[in-house]
């Protein structure tokens, strides 16, 4: 086994107390702006800043430092076409017959159905795929660990990289999602984790009016 190697932790920043509550009131303020958006504009986006906010989300914690992802960017035009005929497809069977009247009743408030014209509009999709093992050039698979956690790590610093960089974006998991390996060609050590849709809002974007919960709803302090 190789011995682990160490260095000194590197632009560690500690911050005077005062401004550590600032920084965190700042960030709060910032993010609770972020929504989930459904219109988008087919305005293009400066690929440098995809190119950012991957390696930002390329940093997240993951288990074993095997970094368990593989992000698929998809600007084209026809491969859009065929992503979105592919996920309307899972997404009829979804709302017509394979969701329980419970779950269509919860999504009720977001006004959400089987058509997703944004995976074409959007000028930007980013497929997040899992992979449960890496191959060696040698053939030789070496399983990862703790995968499905890893993966969401990393998704959610590229949501937050994209709010910073003045991107909306939507979350969109149709399930099963199996046609992206067969549309992007991934490898089956692969399994798609979501699709991430990113762009500029369309000028008159509009999103459902829903409300986060109380810190003493999701928090406790003992």
């Amino acid at each position: 086994m190789a011995k682990p190697r160490f260095i000194a932790l590197p632009e560690y920043r500690e911050y005077p107390e005062a401004e550590m509550k600032q920084r965190a009131a700042d960030f709060y303020a910032d993010i609770r702006r972020r929504r989930t958006v459904r219109e988008f504009s087919p305005r293009p986006v400066p690929r440098e800043v995809i190119e950012h906010c991957l390696l930002a989300a390329g940093t997240a914690p993951n288990g074993a430092n095997r970094q368990p992802w593989h992000f698929v960017v998809v600007g084209s035009p026809e491969i859009k076409k065929q992503i979105r005929e592919a996920a309307e497809k899972e997404e009829r069977e979804f709302y017509c017959r394979r969701a329980p009247r419970e779950w269509l009743e919860a999504l009720e408030a977001l006004g959400t159905d089987e058509h997703k014209p944004f995976l074409e509009t959007a000028p930007c999709l980013i497929a997040i795929f899992a992979q449960g093992y890496e191959v060696t050039p040698e053939g030789k698979k070496l399983k990862n660990y703790y995968v499905q956690e890893s993966v969401g790590i990393a998704a959610g610093f590229l949501i937050n990289a994209l709010h910073h960089a003045g991107l909306a974006t939507l979350t969109h998991t149709p399930s099963p999602m199996g046609f992206l390996n067969d549309i992007l060609r991934r490898p089956e050590n692969e399994r798609p984790y979501l699709l991430l849709i990113t762009g500029y809002p369309a000028e008159n974007a509009k999103v459902p009016d829903i409300h986060k919960k109380t810190l003493n709803e999701i928090a406790t302090f003992v």
